[in-house]
């Protein structure tokens, strides 16, 4: 009984990822293919952070099965069967299809972690990646992209969108403790070894140039001090915002303080 006791103050994280791949079909993919109107082969899947060496998938260096039990997509309605079950690594799922959607991913724990389900949402990313939010000191917001044609969209490669998170357990029971500490996670690389790179996401707009090259991103340790960095400036600016905000209401306070002794002298 003393594996069921929760370890007061102990806090213990894994890092994962989760998003999918996509590419285009070929002419010869499509012909063959039971829905014709298909345009994209993908695959979402929840896997470790760290990339295994010499990979050509992004993460998945390490075996989540110790910690997750099960890993439930939820799909688009018009997918046959679309609440996918998956109860063993590789936590994925492959399918085709021609449009982007949100997929609900909803992750399991091992019976001895007395956990709850995590869940999460990932928006099916298919085509290419382009700026369409303003960028620090632009005049505009770039205008919606068209759609490329599969033809033009195929010269991009493989198009890329992951998300790095964490899942933290905070008291855990003292058995699932020690199992997490038996499976250390391969520590993330400080830099990119091969020079993949970097995952691109629209709240690090930077990162666009380098994902559109081309190659398998990787994430780094150092991408993870550099989010953790502008998470950090974004919060200093929303506390500079709120100061000045709370110093604007107490102006009009006491401007209104002030009209209302002026109206009350007058009555």
């Amino acid at each position: 009984m003393a594996d069921r006791v929760r370890v007061r103050g102990v806090t213990i994280h894994r890092p994962i990822i989760y998003g999918n791949t996509a590419t285009v079909l070929t002419p010869a993919e499509r012909e063959s293919s039971h829905y014709q109107d298909h345009t994209h082969r993908w695959t979402v899947a929840v896997r470790s952070a760290p990339s295994a060496p010499d990979s050509d998938i992004v993460g998945g260096a390490d075996d989540l099965a110790y910690f997750i039990k099960r890993v439930t997509f939820k799909l688009h309605d018009t997918y046959p069967n679309p609440t996918r079950n998956i109860d063993k690594p590789p936590f994925e799922v492959s399918e085709t299809g021609w449009g982007e959607f949100e997929i609900q991913i909803r992750i399991t724990y091992v019976a001895e972690s007395g956990e709850k389900a995590t869940t999460l949402y990932h928006h099916l990313k298919l085509h290419p990646w382009s700026i369409t939010f303003p960028l620090p000191n632009a005049s505009a917001v770039p205008a919606e992209p068209e759609i490329p044609s599969p033809e033009n969209a195929a010269k991009f490669g493989p198009v890329h969108s992951w998300q790095y998170d964490e899942i933290v357990f905070t008291d855990p029971f003292q058995n699932f403790l020690t199992l997490l500490t038996s499976h250390p996670p391969t520590p993330l690389p400080n830099t990119s070894v091969n020079k993949k790179p970097i995952p691109f996401h629209s709240s690090n707009p930077a990162s666009l140039e380098a994902s559109l090259k081309g190659g398998v991103p990787e994430f780094t340790s150092a991408m993870e001090k550099d989010e953790a960095d502008r998470l950090e400036e974004a919060k200093g600016k929303i506390l500079k915002e709120q100061e000045k905000w709370r110093n604007t209401l107490l102006e009009k306070e006491k401007e209104l303080e002030r009209l209302q002794k002026l109206l009350a002298s007058k009555e």
